[in-house]
């Protein structure tokens, strides 16, 4: 068994301990939803997460929100890495990564 340092050990809400250990490092970019016609946010809160592992392999999480301030993140099997986004500082379109 692996002694874990206290740094890395965590309570689970049934007060089990539980230590955080690294599955992968890289890079993400989260984006929401817009109403392109009305130029109004889709749904507070909904949101996808893009990461890009150190290898480049990606992997797309959709966040969608749900009662009492909660959210309900799933993983999305459709992974379109040529996926462009608007950026509203520059005011233009750019790739994920």
């Amino acid at each position: 068994m692996v002694k874990y340092p206290d740094s890395v050990v965590t309570e689970s809400s049934k007060g089990k301990k539980e230590a955080r250990v690294l599955v992968e490092r890289g890079e993400y970019v989260r984006y929401t939803y817009i109403d392109a016609e009305t130029d109004k946010i889709v749904a507070e809160g909904k949101e996808t997460v893009m990461l890009r592992n150190n290898s480049g392999k990606l992997e797309k999480l959709f966040i969608v929100p749900i009662s009492g301030g909660k959210s309900f993140v799933f993983k999305k099997k459709d992974v379109d890495a040529g996926a462009k986004v608007w950026d509203p500082k520059k005011k233009k379109e750019e790739t994920l990564f």
